[in-house]
């Protein structure tokens, strides 16, 4: 088994959806844990907040056969294939770690390189995995979520949205 970090929003219809993402990420993935659920500021384009968090599960599948689950998932949760890649979103899952694997795969390169950029994927799994390192710097995720708010102090809201019920 291979423990498996995502990072899931959206920002269409997302105090309904992003719970409901989380439940069927726990239904296929027993003993899922999710983070609390933060409300960002779109980043790339003008557009409603975004409620994110983030998920950690263990599993067997590999990363080539663990894609089309977490798209099926976003699917479910009204994401189409053809969105724009910097637009409004249903859902959206991201691939941010597999394991320790580094390296190119099919999800692009692993770890996520922009996990360590984008406060919405750094914040939420420093919350639900502080003590662990950073498969390439080797450094605890929540020493990285602090120099990361001390640097650029990120706008975000922690809401009271139980994912985990």
């Amino acid at each position: 088994m291979t423990r498996v970090h995502v990072a899931l929003g959206g920002n269409i219809d997302p105090v309904r959806r992003l719970p409901e993402a989380a439940r069927l990420l726990r239904a296929r993935f027993p003993g899922c844990v999710c983070s609390s659920a933060w409300r960002n500021p779109a980043e790339g384009f003008a557009g409603e907040d975004f409620l994110n968090a983030a998920a950690a599960f263990d599993t067997d599948l590999d990363v080539a056969a663990l894609r089309p689950v977490l798209h099926a998932i976003e699917e479910q949760c009204g994401r189409q294939r053809s969105d724009a890649k910097w637009a409004p979103r249903a859902m959206d899952i991201d691939l941010l770690l597999h394991g320790d694997f580094v390296g190119a795969s099919a999800a692009g390169e692993l770890p996520r390189a922009d996990l360590l950029r984008r406060a919405y994927m750094l914040g939420p799994l420093a919350e639900i995995a502080p003590a662990l390192r950073h498969p390439v710097n080797g450094e605890r995720l929540d020493a990285l979520w602090a120099a990361f708010v001390a640097q650029h102090a990120p706008r975000y809201e922690r809401l009271a949205l139980d994912l985990n019920a």
